[in-house]
């Protein structure tokens, strides 16, 4: 993944960058000690969304896609499939599903919705996602399961 330069104010520019987690690994993981703590916690993440099988998207924003040297957790969205419901998730991953216990277990900030049933459009959701709290748009990562080359 030929990753583009930040901007100068230190985001991708605008747009949603697909990488495998290793790609994201690689650019983004390293540099810091808390980049490579933030980095453990989302493989862990990782690992355990895909465990329900039901990941359709999963999108990284925030800091930790930026130029910031010490983000302070990660940011996710996930987009699940097939009328997911956190109840049906192995124990272990259903904390992933609830915002205030995410923060706290795992150090990340997980929104989800399940794209069966949700009212808004998960495109309009992740344009959402691309834009910071001061209205400037950002560009944010979508994790593939599978190389994209």
């Amino acid at each position: 993944m030929s990753w583009p330069a930040f901007n100068a104010l230190g985001d991708l520019p605008i747009g949603v960058y697909r990488a495998t987690l290793a790609e994201v690994i690689e650019h983004f993981g390293h540099g810091t000690a808390q980049r490579v703590t933030i980095t453990a916690r989302l493989e862990r993440i990782s690992a355990l969304a895909r465990r329900t099988g039901a990941v359709q998207r999963f999108i990284i924003f925030g800091s930790y896609v930026t130029a910031e040297p010490n983000p302070r957790d990660v940011d996710i969205f996930l987009v699940m499939r097939d009328a997911f419901q956190p109840c049906d998730a192995p124990p272990e991953v259903q904390s992933l599903f609830r915002h205030d216990t995410a923060e706290r277990m795992w150090g990340a900030s997980i929104f989800w919705v399940n794209a069966a049933t949700s009212f808004a459009d998960t495109e309009d959701l992740i344009i959402g996602w691309q834009t910071r709290r001061d209205l400037q748009r950002r560009g944010i990562v979508e994790v593939m399961e599978h190389d994209t080359k």
